[in-house]
């Protein structure tokens, strides 16, 4: 049975959002203050005050549209800006000794936050496009262009443009993680129909395809044409099989999710390796494990079981039918060890090498592929005319010890 697994990856520029929010309610209290402070210095308080209070209604009601990139819509950035730009420019008539005095305006360094909004929601184009239009109203504020001012226009300006780009890079690396983990999961759910495919129906193939060669006649013909297919489909697992992963963003998160079928290993306890193995034993397949049981999540039992009669395939098809083969089990409290031998003529050198490039994968995918998956390993030594060895390790993780540990 298998389940579906929901993994949720938080955009990196979400917490940019939330920062944003922070600072245009902070900022929004910065520009109050100054205002209740510097009431006495303008000569109209009125309209600062009534400035103060639109930005605070403003604010505090627009929090939600500063959130995420979905809620902040083109509609309320342009809004937003005209606001500050608003302010801006409507400082000196609340107090003519602004173009005289370097005082701060109305909105003071809210501003900033305008900006911000358009950097995070497109990019560092949006963000040169605000703070210019900033920089063009806090120079007909000033009515002449000083150095202060100067000043901190080019540092919006550079700020804004900065964060812009840093938010374009973060976007294209998340659009590139997402297309891995699709790669990803579709090379290991391909990899996972090869090895199943490989210990079953290109089994039977092969042994068609010999039996019916041996046989002739009408049995040959038969033999070849599964000989054929077993080449098609050896192709097909080598390199054409993919099953894509289910991978979405979505923007109102903020978040790319990633949905993938991934067996449910939760629906079974520890299993005794020796009871999966025992039924390999025979007049030819001599079997030696410990007196003890060597537990193992089912999964793992059940993968690493699977690579043991992978490699007992090889040995008779290989080796030929009088072969005999001894299958090892050694639990060493860490690691789960089998080794599988044989007496057979051996391996070829480089004879691994072109059968993966032939397409015949079982060395590489149902048993290296297998003990890959589970973090262990897969070694071969193999000498010609003195048999081959597969040495198969499983690790243990602590939570497995500690499980076995409490059974003793």
């Amino acid at each position: 049975m298998a389940r579906r697994e929901r993994v949720v990856r938080m955009s990196v520029e979400q917490p940019l959002w939330r920062a944003l929010t922070a600072y245009r309610v902070l900022t929004m209290i910065y520009a109050v203050m100054l205002g209740l402070f510097g009431r006495q210095g303008y000569e109209r308080p009125w309209i600062a005050a009534a400035f103060l209070a639109v930005l605070c209604l403003w604010t505090l009601a627009t929090l939600p549209k500063v959130a995420n990139a979905a809620s902040c819509t083109r509609r309320f950035l342009a809004a937003d800006l005209t606001l500050a730009l608003t302010g801006i420019l409507l400082t000196p008539l609340a107090d003519h000794q602004a173009q005289s005095v370097d005082h701060p305006t109305l909105p003071s360094i809210w501003t900033a936050g305008s900006v911000l909004a358009y950097a995070i929601k497109g990019g560092w184009r949006w963000a040169g496009l605000a703070s210019s239009l900033v920089a063009v109203a806090n120079i007909i504020e000033r009515g002449h262009p000083s150095r202060d001012t100067l000043h901190n226009v080019l540092l919006v300006w550079v700020a804004s443009i900065a964060i812009g780009y840093v938010v374009e890079v973060a976007r294209a690396s998340e659009r590139t993680l997402a297309r891995a983990l699709e790669i990803e999961a579709a090379t290991r759910e391909r990899e996972r129909l090869a090895r199943d495919i490989h210990d079953s129906v290109l089994q039977v193939l092969a042994m068609v395809q010999r039996r019916g060669t041996a046989l002739g006649g009408e049995a040959a013909e038969l033999g070849r044409m599964a000989g054929e297919q077993e080449v098609a489909l050896r192709t097909l697992v080598a390199g054409g099989l993919t099953r894509p992963s289910h991978v979405s963003e979505d923007e109102s998160e903020g978040a790319v999710v990633r949905v993938v079928e991934v067996p449910d290993e939760h629906d079974a306890a520890d299993v005794d390796l020796r009871t999966l193995l025992a039924p390999r034993a025979g007049s030819r397949v001599t079997l030696s494990d410990p007196g003890s049981p060597v537990l193992l999540p089912a999964p793992a039992a059940r993968e690493l079981a699977a690579a043991v009669g992978a490699a007992l395939d090889n040995v008779r098809v290989h080796a030929g039918e009088g072969a005999r083969a001894w299958i090892l089990v050694e639990d060493w409290g860490d690691e789960v060890v089998v080794t599988v031998r044989d007496d057979g003529p051996g391996i070829p050198e480089g004879r691994l090498a072109q059968a993966e490039g032939e397409g015949r994968m079982g060395v590489a995918l149902s048993i290296r592929g297998r003990l890959r998956d589970l973090g262990g390993s897969a070694d071969l030594v193999s000498v010609p005319g003195q048999g081959t060895e597969v040495e198969l390790k499983v690790p243990r993780t602590p939570r497995e010890r500690r499980g076995k540990a409490g059974a003793k």
